[in-house]
């Protein structure tokens, strides 16, 4: 449970230092065209109807505040990005300074991640393929910079330490089972902005060629079935 994200994160590091650009960017889009397939699916399959069912279980008749919730997760990761995206623009003009805001932005989204594991476990493998090619978009654009090498090492495994660490929160604190259902919400915000989002990023003219089509098919089949 905690080894998987992190391990996610440095093999998508370590397979840019065997990789040409061009194959980088042709494995990132197919990782990531399957991932985004599959997280979207854990989450209408399993993660959502399981939090209106919660709900309806321990008798509660806050819906909207669910909803809300999830719309909130939603914005709250369209700021993430912005910021994040803001960041790798800045890449350009402060070669030798690492993009703390960036950091910070990436690690608390990679800490949100973290918390969906404990409402269903199938969405750790739908982390485990959507990180990896996050890690190594990540660590070719930093590798472009003259950023250290030092510094950028302990970038990368602050990064891959998030979500595991998310997981143990969401494991261990009783303040946040008296609030669970409300978190779980934002998660699923998160994770339907997150997933949405990689397969338009994914797809050429908004339309995908067939072996995208067929990824996104094949992680759709796999996610109803575990």
């Amino acid at each position: 449970m905690y080894l998987y994200p992190f391990l996610s994160v440095i093999i998508g590091s370590i397979i840019v230092l065997f990789l040409s650009k061009k194959a980088i960017q042709i494995n990132s889009q197919l990782t990531l065209a399957f991932s985004g397939a599959f997280l979207l699916s854990i989450t209408l399959f399993d993660l959502l109807p399981s939090i209106y069912l919660e709900n309806i279980l321990n008798n509660k008749s806050d819906q909207k505040l669910i909803g809300l919730m999830i719309m909130t997760g939603v914005l709250f990761q369209v700021i993430l990005e912005f910021f994040s995206n803001a960041k790798y623009d800045e890449l350009d003009s402060n070669k030798n300074k690492l993009p703390w805001v960036l950091l910070i932005s990436l690690s608390i989204h990679a800490f949100i991640e973290g918390f969906s594991i404990r409402i269903d476990q199938n969405i750790l493998y739908g982390i485990f393929i959507h990180k990896i090619p996050i890690a190594f978009i990540i660590t070719t654009s930093l590798l472009s910079t003259k950023i250290k090498k030092l510094k950028i090492l302990v970038f990368i495994i602050f990064f891959s330490l998030m979500t595991p660490f998310g997981t143990f929160v969401s494991n261990n604190s009783s303040q946040f089972l008296s609030y669970s259902s409300l978190i779980d919400s934002l998660v699923v915000g998160v994770l339907l902005h997150i997933s949405t989002t990689i397969l338009f990023k994914t797809s050429e003219g908004y339309k995908f060629n067939l072996v995208k089509m067929a990824l996104v098919v094949a992680a759709i089949i796999l996610a109803y079935f575990l």
